[in-house]
């Protein structure tokens, strides 16, 4: 008889807060004796990849024990990041990334958009020949979030959770939304009954949960919502199970029972729905909502199937079906007619789905394969000899003359002439190069990969393809574009943009980051957020932006008189830019994004346009082609024109929302106004910021097209001046603005070789 081996593996089999430290206990089997062995738990981050290795202590047979606490901890913590969990007996963990490295999480699952599926991990793994133990640690405690470690000083929560794959990690959040199911069920008579347990843990905001609703939503041009009640029940009679500090974490068990037959439905299309929890919390007295991110099932192994109704509604049977998608396991419910032309109709589609999903593969293979020969190429190319003094400059990915390398192409050509310069250009965006001469070269062209891996320096503003390999000969000037206010790269709690993720938007920010050799900040206060943002650790030149040096030394009437009649604008009217910034789930494919222009140009135009024209300046990322023909004389599009700071020259008064425009505009000190009618949704869900906008803006906030014209207005009178805000504002973010930082930046970088 063969004796079955005892299969490797780690679990967390006990959980507690106990006095401000979290102890663990886990389980470890082997098939080698644990006696005299010492075991480690091995902590890694998922995008920085930092490590931490923590003793563990042997209590009894497999069973050993680890004290954490925050303070204990050498590593940075910091919001937004995510620790996978192991244990192992080797102090050096193999640093290829795991298979589950990337693993989605209930927590995690915030993007409708689908990323490459992770691969389902399989329950016979294949015991590796190894003398090493190495075993992601498995996570077996109901409610793990309840035993959150918390750092006061930084307003940050260490929660404990089980990933989607039931896998133990640690969560770094100054709030989070919990949600977890435990059952999921569709009776005959089309009730969806779901029941687990939410809440909301926040080391910034006292909430108080006073309701909870399950709100279902079709998303899309036409949106519709149901709201339906939410049973809770708070868990305190549990919480001495998880803490002992006598804290009360705002978790209940909820349950909730939709009768789906009463979500509104169409006999032309399927309507898809959505999952979200509403929380009504008290904060000090005042309401305030917040809303989940669409609902995921949160465990893989539930493969969520069979809960399909069919029901007749006016003599026509409709289909309701509750499902998962397949890679986010976002939860959904679809409902369609279920007569023979509709299901003939889903059949041929799920059909020609299932071919262009071989297509969309093949076409993958193909990209890769062309990724890989330009990369090939790239290296081969960098192995020739070193284009000394040669610098490439690229806008915008190639899309502008514009910016920081700009201002520094235009000092580097005047007072450095022997220095080779060569643009890098979009196929399409040739035209301002052309009318000035300046040599460039297509990007993503053969020609440009030799140039790019030849030259000595490249000076860049925003990131270059992932797949573009610095040379070491080459120094990477990354000039970035603009001063923060909206949270960036690692700040972000969620990512919203389409084509990625949280977890591979943060992964691939930092790896392009890592390439910088230089980078330019342009006050101290952006030079601590970039640091950690960008997880930037080499040479930042705290210079102030040298793109602003146009607007210190080319400040007066001759030269706003001479690109007016360059724009063919005319010279008896006041001028208003119109310069709002994108919005990151507002788009239509990746690269492209939606822009509703909320502003009443008629409105505007009826009562100002006798005395002032408006200029729009799209954020570069904007794909809308707006119809001003109503506004002609009025109204001017000058989205495509090459730089802003033009723009920034001949306009009295600004007008923009989140962009960073105005930390530029502020240098010429005009009036500012700033329009958000969507305050709330940019501030608390899409990005959030990092002061106090609403309170330190140079301008006031208004959300309404009349309140634009009062201030217009308003400005215009003998008594008007710049509002109390603005001194200290251009104190903190103007200061190091002068006319000189493109010379500090060239000082820098090509004084040093």
């Amino acid at each position: 008889m063969i004796e079955e081996g005892i299969h490797k593996k780690s679990v967390v089999e006990g959980l507690k807060n106990h006095h401000e430290k979290l102890e663990m206990f886990i389980r470890i089997d082997d098939d080698m004796p644990l006696t005299d062995r010492e075991f480690y738990l091995f902590m890694r981050e998922r995008v920085s990849k930092q490590e931490l290795f923590l003793p563990l202590v042997h209590q009894e047979e497999n069973l050993f024990k680890l004290v954490l606490s925050e303070a204990s901890l050498p590593l940075a913590l910091e919001q937004g990041q995510t620790y996978n969990l192991y244990v192992t007996d080797y102090l050096s963990a193999n640093k290829e990334e795991d298979e589950d490295e990337l693993e989605d999480s209930a927590y995690d699952s915030d993007s409708e958009e689908e990323e490459d599926e992770v691969k389902e991990a399989d329950n016979s793994e294949v015991e590796e020949k190894t003398p090493y133990y190495k075993r992601r640690l498995k996570m077996e405690i109901e409610k793990p979030e309840l035993t959150f470690l918390e750092n006061k000083d930084a307003m940050l929560y260490v929660i404990p959770y089980r990933t989607d794959k039931g896998n133990a990690s640690f969560k770094i959040k100054r709030e989070l939304k919990v949600v977890k199911f435990h059952h999921i069920e569709l009776n005959k008579e089309c009730t969806l009954s779901l029941s687990g347990y939410a809440g909301v843990l926040s080391a910034e905001h006292p909430y108080q949960i006073k309701e909870v609703k399950l709100l279902l939503k079709k998303n899309g041009e036409e949106p519709i919502e149901h709201r339906f009640p939410v049973n809770t029940t708070h868990i305190k009679d549990e919480v001495a199970k998880y803490r002992d500090d006598h804290q009360a974490p705002q978790l209940y068990e909820f349950s909730a029972e939709v009768p789906l037959q009463e979500l509104i439905y169409s006999l032309n299309k399927r309507f898809v729905y959505r999952f979200y929890l509403e929380f009504v919390c008290d904060v000090n007295g005042v309401e305030e909502i917040l809303t989940t991110a669409s609902l995921v099932l949160g465990d893989r192994s539930n493969k969520l199937k069979g809960l399909v109704q069919i029901h007749k509604r006016n003599d026509v049977p409709i289909r309701y079906e509750v499902y998962r998608k397949k890679k986010r396991q976002t939860l959904g419910i679809r409902i369609n007619d279920y007569t023979m032309k509709t299901r003939a109709k889903y059949y041929v589609k799920s059909k020609w789905k299932k071919f262009k999903k071989q297509i969309g593969k093949i076409k993958k293979v193909r990209n890769r394969l062309v990724t890989r020969t330009f990369q090939t190429t790239f290296k081969l190319a960098s192995k020739l000899s070193v284009k000394k003094k040669t610098v490439v400059f690229e806008s915008f990915n190639g899309k502008q003359f514009s910016c920081n390398p700009r201002a520094i192409y235009e000092y580097m050509k005047e007072n450095h002439p022997e220095y080779t310069l060569i643009w890098s250009v979009k196929k399409g965006h040739e035209r301002p190069f052309k009318e000035k001469d300046i040599y460039y070269i297509n990007r993503l062209s053969l020609k440009w990969i030799v140039a790019m891996a030849r030259a000595e320096y490249w000076v860049v503003n925003s990131r270059l393809p992932l797949w573009v390999p610095k040379p070491d000969h080459t120094t990477y000037l990354q000039t970035w574009h603009g001063t923060p206010l909206k949270r960036l790269a690692m700040d972000m709690d969620e990512v919203h943009m389409p084509g990625t993720n949280t977890k591979k938007y943060k992964k691939n920010f930092t790896k392009e980051a890592s390439n910088w050799d230089y980078l330019i900040s342009p006050n101290a206060y952006s030079t601590e957020i970039f640091t950690r943002a960008f997880q930037f650790e080499k040479t930042m030149i705290e210079s102030g932006y040298p793109r602003n040096d146009f607007l210190h030394n080319q400040n007066n009437e001759e030269t706003m008189r001479a690109l007016k009649q360059k724009m063919n604008l005319p010279l008896d009217k006041k001028l208003i830019l119109y310069a709002p910034t994108w919005r990151d789930d507002q788009f239509y494919k990746k690269g492209q994004y939606k822009f509703d222009l909320d502003l009443d140009l008629h409105e505007l135009r009826a009562s100002i346009g006798d005395e002032y024209i408006i200029i729009l300046r799209m954020h570069y990322l904007v794909a809308e082609n707006f119809d001003l023909g109503p506004y002609e004389g009025f109204a001017y599009d000058f989205s495509h024109y090459e730089d802003i700071r033009d723009l920034y020259m001949i306009s009295d008064l600004l007008i923009t929302d989140y962009s960073s425009v105005f930390f530029d505009y502020a240098n010429l000190k005009r009036p500012m106004l700033f329009y958000v009618p969507d305050i709330e949704t940019y501030r608390d869900k899409l990005r959030g910021f990092y002061f106090d906008f609403e309170q330190e803006a140079p301008g006031p906030l208004v959300k309404e097209t009349a309140s634009v014209i009062d201030w217009v207005r308003e400005t215009e009178q003998p008594t008007f001046a710049l509002p109390a805000s603005f001194a200290p504002f251009y104190e903190k973010f103007c200061y190091l603005e002068s006319g000189e930082s493109s010379k500090r930046v060239v000082e820098v970088v090509f004084s040093e070789k």
